[in-house]
């Protein structure tokens, strides 16, 4: 069975790098900001700049300081059931990717606001993604292939450059799980 993850463990790499980026910890900037009257987003963004927090370490100390946004806090369960919530005829379709994907060996599910990721010990090999109301995208991360057949061009994410394009259950076939346990084998 794989593992799921939600956004909690990036809270805590968040952490990580805001100890790495500054040698303080989180407890420490958040008493910081307290401090300083800065009213918005733009402001905090400005003065954590000044003092060298960048990147996901400055989205922590914004979101720290005004709210999370709900995916942030929300379990993976919540995030999976909120990508299907109107279109819950294409849950099937991430069902039988996950049982599919189950068969090529240990990855972890990372559940994402939109889409999920499969990623093995090494990085991300497939996404799921209900794209339209009526489609589900299997991104697969791929080299040396050519688009032919249901393999086509990835139009959603640059990481995985095909996709195929499935809009039942039944489509998660021998053909998917070759792809699958191809683009497996690769990012292993």
């Amino acid at each position: 069975m794989s593992t799921i993850r939600d956004w909690r463990r990036n809270r805590e790499m968040w952490v990580r790098l805001l100890e790495e980026q500054t040698t303080e910890g989180l407890d420490t900037w958040n008493q910081r900001i307290r401090k300083v009257s800065i009213l918005d987003e733009r402001g905090l963004r400005t003065w954590l700049l000044a003092r060298g927090v960048t990147g996901y370490a400055q989205s922590l100390l914004v979101m720290e300081r005004f709210g999370y946004p709900d995916f942030i806090l929300a379990t993976s369960d919540e995030l999976i059931e909120n990508q299907y919530a109107d279109r819950v005829h294409l849950r099937p379709i991430y069902d039988a990717i996950i049982s599919a994907a189950a068969g090529c060996g240990e990855f972890v599910i990372q559940a994402r606001k939109t889409y999920v990721s499969l990623v093995t010990p090494r990085r991300t090999f497939a996404s799921v993604q209900p794209t339209t109301k009526t489609r589900v995208d299997l991104g697969l991360r791929l080299e040396g292939y050519k688009v032919g057949g249901r393999l086509q061009s990835s139009r959603s994410q640059e990481t995985m450059r095909f996709q195929v394009e499935l809009t039942t259950s039944d489509e998660v076939d021998r053909e998917v799980q070759h792809w699958l346990e191809r683009a497996y084998l690769e990012n292993s």
